[in-house]
C-alpha cells in the first residue's frame, strides 16, 4: 500500500500541531505508545511526516523516543509540572506586562469579551468551556506580547504542564477561585499597568502551584 502523499514543511507543521493538540487534550494518555502507522492513518499523512512530527514533539518534551521501540507520550510528574510553573511565573509575567504596555483599544475590547465569557462559563458550571477559554487567554497573552522568544518558550511549557492544570480546572471549587485570578490578570492588562499585570500573573501561578501540591498530599 502506498503512503499518503507529500511530505513537505507545511504538512509536517500541520501534523505536529494535530498530534500536539491531541496530547494536550488528553486524547493520548501519558506513557501511551504512539504508533506511526496509526497516526499516519488518523491524520492522513505519510509515515515520514509523522516521524518528523514525533521528533519535533520529542524536542518539546511531549513525546519520548524509545530505542528500537518507537515513541510514547512522555509522562510528566507532579514535581516537574510544578517546576515548569515556577519557570512560567517569570516568562508569563513578562508577556502580560508587554501586553499591558502596548494594548490597543481593539485588543482591550477582545479581553473584555473574554473576561465576561470566562465568568459566565464558571457561573453556568460549564467547566469544559471554561478550560477552553483559559487556554485561549494563555494564547492571546502570548500573541499580543509581541515577544517571540518568550512566546515560544511559553507555548512549550504550557503544553507540558497543561494536563496537570486541567485536573484543577475541572474541579468546580478551584474554577471559582481561578476565574477570579484570571479576571484580575485581564483587569490589570486593561488598566495598561505592566507591573500590576506581572503581579497578577505571579499571584495566579503561585496559587496554582499551591493547589497542585495539595493534590499530592
Amino acid at each position: 500500500m502506498s503512503e499518503p502523499a507529500v511530505n513537505d514543511s507545511a504538512s509536517e507543521a500541520r501534523v505536529t500541531d494535530l498530534i500536539r493538540s491531541a496530547i494536550v487534550a488528553g486524547e493520548y494518555a501519558p506513557n501511551q505508545r504512539l504508533i506511526e502507522a496509526d497516526l499516519s492513518a488518523a491524520f492522513s499523512a505519510s509515515r515520514a511526516t509523522v516521524r518528523t512530527a514525533l521528533l519535533e514533539l520529542a524536542g518539546e518534551g511531549l513525546v519520548e523516543r524509545l530505542p528500537n521501540k518507537g515513541s510514547r507520550v512522555r509522562a510528566i510528574s507532579l514535581n516537574e509540572a510544578i517546576e515548569i510553573l515556577e519557570v512560567r511565573i517569570g516568562v508569563e509575567g513578562l508577556c502580560a506586562a508587554k501586553v499591558a504596555e502596548h494594548l490597543t483599544d481593539e485588543e482591550a475590547a477582545g479581553f473584555e469579551r473574554l473576561r465576561a465569557d470566562m465568568v459566565a462559563s464558571v457561573a453556568e458550571g460549564d467547566l469544559v468551556e471554561y478550560s477552553r477559554l483559559n487556554r485561549l487567554l494563555d494564547v492571546r497573552v502570548r500573541e499580543l506580547s509581541r515577544h517571540a522568544t518568550a512566546s515560544d518558550i511559553l507555548a512549550r511549557l504550557h503544553a507540558q504542564s497543561v494536563r496537570h492544570q486541567f485536573k484543577l480546572s475541572s474541579r468546580p471549587s478551584r474554577a471559582k477561585v481561578s476565574v477570579l485570578e484570571h479576571a484580575a490578570i485581564i483587569d490589570a492588562i486593561l488598566t495598561r499597568d505592566p507591573e500590576d499585570a506581572e503581579r497578577a500573573v505571579r499571584s495566579h501561578l503561585l496559587n496554582v502551584i499551591g493547589a497542585l501540591r495539595e493534590l499530592a498530599v
